[in-house]
Order: C-alpha cells, then sequence, then structure tokens
C-alpha cells in the first residue's frame, strides 16, 4: 500500500466511525447535554477524568466549560480531575495509582453533580473507582468508552448515561470522543443561550 492510500484508509475508517456513531449515540447525547445542563442550571458541577489522550479530553472539555466555547457566556463550574500534579503523585504514591480519581470524586463530588468518566477501553481502574467514588456521592455518571464499554458498562445505574463508540480501534474513539465532548459543550451552549443554528 503506498502511503496516499493508507491516509486514504483513515479518513474511510473515521468516516465509517463517524457514521456508526451517529445512528447509535445522538439519542443518548441528547440526555447527556440535558443531565449536564440540570446540574449546572441547580449549582452543580461537572468533574471530569481519563488517562493518556482521554486525560487530554477531559481537561480541554473542562476547559471549553470554565473559559469559553463558540460563544462568550459566563464560566460554567468543571474540574478535570488529572491536572493536579500534586494531588496525582502524593494520592498516587500514598494509596495508589488507582485511587486518584475517586480519592478526588470523595472530596469534591456533591449529589447533583456529574462526572464524565473517559476511557477508551472502558477498563481504567482508576476511572473505575471515580465512578465507584461518584455512585457512593449520589452523583450521576456519563462514560464515554469504546470496545463494547468494558468494565464501566457494568458498572452503569439507569440514571447513568453510556456514550460507547461502536469501534474497537483505540485512535478511532478517541476522534468520535473529541466530536461527542464537542458537541455535549454546544448542546449546553445552545440552551444556555438559545440556539444559532
Amino acid at each position: 500500500m503506498d502511503m496516499t492510500s493508507r491516509m486514504n484508509s483513515h479518513f474511510d475508517d473515521a468516516i465509517d466511525a463517524f457514521k456508526a456513531s451517529s445512528k447509535e449515540l445522538a439519542a443518548p447525547l441528547a440526555a447527556a447535554i440535558d443531565l449536564l445542563f440540570g446540574a449546572l442550571a441547580n449549582n452543580g458541577k461537572i468533574l471530569a477524568c481519563g488517562n493518556g489522550g482521554s486525560a487530554a479530553d477531559a481537561q480541554h472539555f473542562i476547559a471549553e466549560l470554565v473559559g469559553r466555547f463558540e460563544r462568550d457566556r459566563l464560566p460554567l463550574a468543571g474540574v478535570a480531575l488529572n491536572t493536579d500534579t500534586s494531588i496525582l503523585t502524593a494520592v498516587g504514591n500514598d494509596y495508589g495509582f488507582d485511587t486518584i480519581f475517586g480519592r478526588q470524586v470523595s472530596a469534591l463530588g456533591q449529589p447533583g453533580d456529574v462526572l464524565v468518566a473517559i476511557s477508551t477501553s472502558g477498563n481504567s481502574a482508576n476511572v473505575v473507582q471515580a465512578i465507584d467514588a461518584a455512585h457512593e456521592r449520589e452523583m450521576s455518571i456519563i462514560a464515554l468508552t469504546g470496545k463494547g464499554g468494558g468494565t464501566i458498562g457494568s458498572l452503569l445505574h439507569e440514571t447513568d448515561i453510556h456514550l460507547c463508540v461502536p469501534h474497537e480501534r483505540t485512535m478511532r474513539i478517541q476522534e468520535v470522543h473529541i466530536l461527542l465532548l464537542h458537541a455535549l459543550c454546544d448542546g449546553i451552549d445552545a440552551l444556555l443561550l438559545g440556539d444559532t443554528l
């Protein structure tokens, strides 16, 4: 395969992943927007976490809420749990890496808050612990996964929302996750500021 053909195959595969995701995830994505908006409107906050590329996605998502997305508005309450290196290293050193998000959820989470938990495999142990801690704090979960949802898919309650990308390849799952997070931001802004489309 020449390199141009290889690059074309990436575009084709990504398009297929987006199309399959649009069919399966549009309705739960709309429900996730309602859940997030409801939390924010009732003085709740959004906590987000993930590892590696998913950590970057969590941080990106929260930056769009606290800063701005496409339109100016008041800042929205959100915290990316993977950004404080002192907490991550202290908790990781003293209690183990699997606890780095769950301990923060236990400290910061309140009933009515929402945890956005991101794991391409659905099996990240520290994200699993964050979900357990969020349930203990009577929080709702929006889980972004792929590969069938893994362990996380089996932990979610009926009131939680699972955005599981129907794909097995990590890069495709991460690409769709970025779209899902942007769509969440757009939906929140549309409810706050009015739909401009």
